[in-house]
């Protein structure tokens, strides 16, 4: 199964590690999902490095080492294989800061991993929270 996932998702394993980075180590062995997202994402999280570091208490090594481990994870899709879904997006997005991870969605035909409950106002593309995610792993 195609997954998208969104920022929350990326930097609350960063931040938190917990159940979302329990599902990125379950998958590993299981398999059962492809797991992708703009490469904005990568990008944007690398200039924020110092503040992640402030906000997780951790050594510079150790974030590094779980960044590292979640590029690993994702396949990462630069903007120019998915700007013509973007217009799309825009119309169903209820927020500017997801058109890019549903106009993904859209051009992969997958669903999008997010705790944001607004998006799930959107009939689109299948939006699952983590605990969703969990239930599929089993």
């Amino acid at each position: 199964m195609i997954i998208i996932i969104d920022a929350n998702v990326f930097f609350s394993v960063l931040i938190k590690g917990g159940k979302t980075l329990d599902i990125f180590l379950l998958n590993r062995s299981l398999r059962k999902f492809e797991f992708f997202a703009p490469e904005y994402l990568i990008i944007e999280a690398k200039k924020h490095m110092s503040e992640l570091i402030e906000k997780t208490k951790l050594l510079s090594e150790d974030l590094e080492r779980i960044f590292n481990f979640m590029e690993k994870e994702l396949r990462l899709i630069p903007f120019e294989e998915f700007i013509e879904m973007y217009e799309l997006a825009e119309k169903i997005s209820p927020d500017p800061k997801d058109i890019m991870y549903l106009a993904l969605a859209t051009k992969l035909n997958g669903a999008l991993w997010s705790n944001d409950k607004r998006l799930k106002k959107q009939c689109a593309i299948k939006i699952y929270s983590t605990e969703e995610i969990l239930k599929i792993l089993g």
